[in-house]
């Protein structure tokens, strides 16, 4: 592949959502990056519960730290300039460039595009200046047709700066070839010049039943088709929202067993997938109207409206699931919203996160939290130390709005390098209930030992997930390198 010393761009938009735009971008990056060329991923507004902490103290969607990783590069607050959390069926957090400017619903967002589009084309002028190359992410679709008024994610982006288009279809789905030729077409003139070429995702069985297929859509579209991604099975790359379908069956009588209730505003659920692909955990999702099931270890995740979730948890009856498993002598943790809840109490006077008011927590911890506008935002690393054993490595990141205080903090569990007296985590009397706000927390090798073991398991693991979603990566790069073609790709880029 050869490229022009000036900086290039290009956009991966979808069909659908989960189409494969992510996992493309990942892809592409790592290649990239193999080829000796300096990238740096791109998605101009994400809408996500899951974020990662950037070094330079901001807050992006996950996807995009993932692909700065492929990338080799630090996530940036630049490289996803608005993010977009939900706290309701109607509104969300605003957060741009890295911080939050407010709530707002979908009305008063729509209104406020022209103003963010500024932020937007800021950021990425600011990749483009650094980095030889810029690849974008879409969001949705770009077909979309309520959604093209003000756009900001998708052709009104590519049309503002101009660049050349892939649009990425999942076959798994099926309709493959009317998702692809349905969104060309309900595009406008100038937006379908700037497509280049399609990519179909997730293919299995023979190629040769496929290409009569290829060739009328390239025939009725004037479109090439750039090539078609196999279904990689077992394929770990993080989710950027939904919650991972894919479980890892595990059995035997070896395997520590966990429960994870899925809340309303369940966020950074990735904080579970060491656990999920651990091989020595099972490894289990509680849906709404489902009672907890037995296990070793009930963990609370984190949420983006901590006192709704809390009543939410109530209303299903988990609380009392979860007083019958501690009577039983099983453990219990909470990570960010959820060790909040194991709290006395919960105070949102000023309704940051819901209506104002206080909520009565789990009280299983002797400390109380109140919602505050500053939202801490840091990556921290330390070490983690159980009573009576050694103190091993944690790395995490910190997202909440609460600030957490009370008798319970007096002998916290982890202590922070950052500054010596900055600790987290809380371990009852009892030695049953664990609360911290590391979000990651599973991720570095020992902790996640560490941990698993006070919950009971008794045989250590060599598993290391960082190792995992690395291979991930490369996996996917590979797919990219052999289905794609490549020199088709190197000449869009020369085109610009």
């Amino acid at each position: 592949m050869t490229f022009s010393n000036t900086s290039k761009t290009l956009m991966v938009q979808g069909t659908t959502s989960d189409a494969g735009k992510s996992a493309l971008v990942t892809g592409l990056c790592r290649v990239f990056k193999r080829h000796g060329i300096s990238v740096a991923p791109f998605k101009p507004q994400n809408m996500a519960l899951n974020s990662a902490v950037t070094q330079d103290g901001g807050e992006i969607g996950r996807a995009q730290a993932l692909q700065a990783e492929a990338a080799g590069l630090e996530p940036h607050t630049d490289m996803n300039p608005v993010l977009l959390k939900p706290n309701t069926d109607v509104g969300a957090q605003v957060i741009v460039q890295g911080h939050s400017i407010g709530e707002m619903n979908a009305a008063s967002y729509h209104d406020y595009k022209p103003k963010v589009m500024g932020a937007v084309l800021q950021s990425w002028q600011r990749l483009v200046d650094q980095y030889g190359c810029v690849v974008v992410e879409g969001a949705g679709s770009p077909a979309e047709i309520n959604l093209r008024d003000r756009d900001i994610a998708n052709m009104g982006f590519a049309e503002k700066v101009d660049c050349p288009v892939i649009i990425i279809a999942d076959i798994d789905k099926g309709g493959v070839f009317a998702h692809l030729y349905g969104t060309l077409k309900l595009l406008s003139e100038s937006e379908q010049n700037r497509v280049v070429g399609f990519v179909i995702n997730r293919f299995r069985g023979d190629i040769k039943l496929l290409e009569s297929g290829l060739d009328w859509l390239e025939k009725e579209t004037g479109k090439p088709v750039l090539g078609v991604l196999p279904y990689l099975h077992g394929l770990h790359l993080e989710a950027e929202d939904a919650i991972e379908s894919q479980q890892v069956t595990s059995s035997g009588s070896e395997l520590l067993n966990i429960a994870v209730p899925v809340l309303t505003r369940t966020s950074n659920h990735t904080d579970f997938d060491p656990l999920r692909l651990h091989p020595g955990v099972n490894l289990q999702l509680v849906r709404k109207g489902q009672p907890m099931p037995a296990c070793d270890l009930i963990i609370i995740p984190g949420t983006k409206n901590t006192r709704t979730d809390l009543e939410f948890l109530r209303e299903n009856g988990w609380d009392s699931d979860i007083q019958r498993h501690l009577r039983y002598g099983g453990k219990l943790m909470g990570v960010c919203g959820g060790y909040q809840m194991l709290g006395r109490a919960i105070h949102d006077p000023e309704g940051i996160e819901s209506e104002s008011g206080s909520s009565n927590g789990l009280g299983y911890l002797d400390l109380e939290t109140t919602m505050v506008r500053k939202k801490i935002l840091k990556r921290v690393t330390g070490e983690l130390t159980f009573p009576g054993k050694r103190a091993v490595m944690v790395t995490g990141y910190e997202i909440h709005a609460g600030e957490t205080d009370g008798p319970a903090l007096n002998n916290p569990l982890i202590s922070l390098s950052e500054n010596g007296d900055q600790v987290d985590g809380v371990l009852s009397e009892d030695d049953q209930i664990f609360g911290s706000y590391l979000h990651g927390i599973f991720e570095a090798p020992e902790a996640c030992e560490a941990i698993l073991a006070w919950a009971g398991k008794s045989q250590k693991s060599e598993y290391s997930y960082q190792r995992l979603k690395e291979e991930g990566i490369e996996r996917m790069a590979n797919a990219v390198e052999e289905h794609l073609d490549m020199k088709k790709i190197s000449k869009i880029y020369d085109y610009q």
